[in-house]
Formats: C-alpha cells, structure tokens, sequence
C-alpha cells in the first residue's frame, strides 16, 4: 500500500503548526506542506498531486486547504476543484481556520438537543466571522431562521447575501449588535426570540453581557465558541458540555472541540479512502451527524 501523502495549501506565510500535527495524527504518513499558495499559483501543485500515481495509488495522495484568509481559501479550493478532469482526482478537505470543523461540530451540538427546522430562530453572535459565517450557512440550510449579528449591518447583510446565493430558500436576517445590551434595539428584540444563540466572535470579546443573558429567555441551547477569556456569552464556560443553565443548555469551546477534532480526524480519513470527495462545510457538517 502505498504511504499516504498529504499536501497542504496554505495561503499564509508559515502553513499552520496546528493543522499539520492534526493531520499526522489523523494518520498521514508524509506532509507536504506549501505556504504562500494562491488561486493563481496553486495548480502545479494540484497537477503534482494528480498525476504521480495512478489507478488505486491516487486514492492515497490527499490535499487539505487552510490558511487564515477565508476567502482567499476558498479561492484557492474553487481552482483546486477546477484543475481535475475526469477520474483523475485526489480527495480534498477545506477548512481555513478550522472554520467548517468548528461551525459543522456547533450545529451538530445544537441539532442534538432542538429539531433543526423553520420552526427554529437562531441568533448568530459575530456572525460575519470566518466561523460565524459558516455556522449561519449551516443552519440556514436545515431550514433554521438565521439572524445574523455583527456590529455592521452592512457585513451582517453581505452575509445573508452570500448564504442566499447557495441555499435559495434560506430564511436570514441582518442584525446590528451594538457594543453593550441595550433593552429597546433590535439585537435586544432578537435576542429574546432565539430558541439558540450562537457566540462566534473575536477571542476575548464577550457578546452577550448579563443582561443580555437575562434577556435570552427563551434559548434552549446557548453555544460559545471563544476560547479565550472572558466568554463570549456570560455565564458559559469553557469546558461546558450540554450543561445545564436555567431553561438553556450551554456548551462552551472545550465542550464543542472534542467533536470539532473527532470530524476533522474522520475527513482526513475519508479523503484518503475516496479520491472524488470535496469536503467543505455541509460534508463536514453530515460527518458530525453520523457520529450520532
């Protein structure tokens, strides 16, 4: 069996640390790692990964595109997809800035506990973030009503924008989140209609205040995917897990994490057994469903 090689396009500088020991760990056996790589540069190295093995031996060649730049990754995916022709192809993961394994493992926890449905209104905190975007995209898809919250309700709507263009029917909203809670806004109002409320932002940056939490009476699932002190919503921690807060149930970075690595793990593994899959957000995402 031939060892199985990994390639890694990586937009930055310096190809992430982080994503390297992942995919060894997730049994890549050679690393080949590429920093600097864009749309317009990347395709030799798609054809050094197309054309050195063929027949069966294609299957454990594998490239991964991350970086920092979101959308400059998915640049660079889109040419990836677009240099394979016929069989001749090698499976592919996108997941800049873990984006897409973090988004897919928030929604899976959510899904867990509410019925993914248009009876369901979502609240987005610092939704026009790399993974903010990607977890409004996610559940907008299951048929959720996505509110979008970010401090420009021009980017908020250039969000919505982006989501409606893949996903026709998707119920989405901008909304203007202002810096502190303020009891008669609009994020006030949206926030106390959220069955779940979603806190994506910058690290350190808390996005729902206590009041804000006392207002978000009637969340059923509160998820804060900041890592870094303070919380994203107060009153969450990170290590919570389905833990349980009034009438909520709460999960913080660390609870969602270990599912975040359990998907990235499982698609590492799966574009190594077939060379035709494209893993991007709703793949990722119907991965962490599988895993019940």
């Amino acid at each position: 069996m031939p060892k199985r090689v990994l390639i890694q396009l990586d937009g930055d500088p310096q190809p992430s640390t982080f994503d390297a020991v992942v995919a060894v760990d997730a049994g890549a056996d050679v690393l080949l790692r590429h920093g600097g790589v864009t749309a317009e540069n990347v395709m030799p190295l798609v054809h050094g990964a197309m054309f050195t093995r063929g027949g069966s031996a294609l299957a454990s060649s594998a490239i991964f595109v991350g970086g920092s730049d979101v959308a400059a990754a998915e640049a660079v995916a889109t040419r990836v997809a677009a240099t394979f022709f016929g069989p001749v192809r090698v499976g592919v993961l996108v997941d800049p800035s873990g984006a897409n394994t973090t988004a897919a493992a928030a929604v899976v926890s959510v899904g867990r506990h509410v019925d993914l449905s248009p009876a369901v209104s979502a609240v987005v905190l610092g939704g026009t973030g790399p993974v903010g975007q990607r977890v409004a995209r996610l559940l907008a898809g299951k048929g959720v009503r996505v509110m979008v919250a970010s401090r420009s309700r021009e980017r908020a709507e250039a969000v919505c924008d982006r989501v409606r263009e893949r996903t026709v029917a998707a119920s989405l909203t901008a909304v203007a989140a202002p810096g502190s809670f303020e009891p008669a806004s609009e994020f006030a109002a949206a926030v106390a209609s959220a069955d779940v409320i979603v806190a994506a932002g910058a690290a350190g940056v808390t996005l729902l205040d206590p009041a804000g939490r006392a207002a978000a009476g009637r969340a059923r699932v509160l998820v804060d995917l900041n890592a870094v002190p303070p919380s994203g919503i107060f009153g969450v921690a990170s290590a919570d897990k389905a833990r349980v807060d009034g009438a909520a149930l709460c999960y913080g970075p660390l609870g969602v994490g270990g599912l975040k690595m359990k998907i990235h793990r499982a698609a590492i593994e799966r574009i190594f057994t077939d060379p035709q899959s494209f893993l991007d957000a709703e793949e990722l995402l119907a991965i962490g469903e599988s895993m019940g």
